[in-house]
């Protein structure tokens, strides 16, 4: 594991290394950690230290580089709270052939997640990454509920605090809009925010004219849900389950090596956050994701060596 300074290290490891766990999360235990942590981020400096001692108390081993990580393991969580570290983090992993999962936000900036990709690809590495939203019960399944029918757009709700240093809906805003993704697949064409200090509003219009919009939440009561609209009724979308069903994919994953995301749709996912960020910057205005995409892909270029 690579990065002690979220929650998530320690709740994951409780997971993998129960010792009542069967079938693919039997056979997974988190054995090493490099602690890792970002000083100019609070949510991480000031975490850290706590964590490592947590996960050493636990029985895990702590070691002092990414390097000494790979000669003690076979896969790697990379769960550091901050986006920007991620590609020069997963680069050595990446090179070392290990199966990679990357928490939430799979990167700092746009180019970086796709910089991770195009890396994974050339070593022919399995990696991905997703928010524990993704695999609520119920959530994927509302896409073929015969009851909905075909999916005309959706509603999601998430709370959405702000880090400075990331686009803003990367770091926890990133957890509705992947429960969007998950029902409205990739296909977003434009990308329109309305921002105000309590709320983010984001509309995307997928091809063919269905739409769906993110809500981001800082004032007020703050929690996960939505609706699903199709043509036949409207659902509900269920409530937040925690992490195991997250955990249960990546133990699946790390066995299979076959990602239940497909990396086109994580950047996508990317995409629609960065071009939220610009429309606000422009005013408001509807934000195209494939020029998104195109610029980023020419930094990416630049990133990947």
């Amino acid at each position: 594991m690579v990065g002690l300074d979220t929650s998530h290290c320690v709740a994951f490891t409780k997971l993998f290394n129960d010792p009542r766990a069967t079938g693919d999360l039997g056979a997974v235990d988190v054995v090493a950690a490099y602690p890792g942590g970002s000083d100019d981020i609070p949510a991480s400096r000031d975490r850290v230290a706590g964590f490592t001692k947590a996960m050493r108390e636990s029985g895990v081993e702590i070691v002092d580089s990414i390097d000494a990580l790979l000669a003690k393991c076979d896969v790697v969580l990379l769960e550091s709270v901050d986006g920007r570290p991620h590609l020069e983090q997963a680069r050595p992993v990446i090179a070392a052939g290990k199966p990679l999962f990357i928490d939430k936000p799979l990167a700092g900036s746009l180019a970086d997640a796709i910089a991770i990709f195009r890396l994974a690809e050339k070593h022919k590495v399995p990696v991905f990454s997703s928010s524990s939203l993704r695999f609520g019960a119920g959530l994927a399944e509302l896409k073929g509920d015969a009851k909905v029918g075909e999916v005309l757009g959706c509603a999601v709700h998430s709370p959405c605090e702000l880090e400075s240093h990331h686009p803003d809906l990367f770091w926890y805003g990133v957890h509705g809009v992947e429960m969007l993704y998950t029902i409205m697949g990739e296909g977003c064409e434009t990308v329109v925010r309305t921002h105000t200090d309590g709320t983010d509003v984001v509309t995307g219009t997928w091809r063919g004219g269905r739409v769906a919009t993110y809500r981001g939440i800082r004032g007020g009561k703050a929690d996960y849900g939505g609706a699903v609209y199709g043509t036949r009724g409207i659902a509900a979308i269920g409530k937040y389950e925690g992490y195991a069903p997250l955990v249960a994919e990546i133990a699946k994953f790390f066995r299979t090596h076959q990602p239940p995301v497909a990396a086109s749709e994580t950047i996508e996912l990317f995409a629609f956050m960065e071009a939220a960020d610009e429309s606000k910057r422009q005013g408001g205005k509807p934000v195209a994701i494939a020029e998104v995409i195109a610029r980023a892909e020419k930094e990416a270029a630049a990133r990947e060596e």
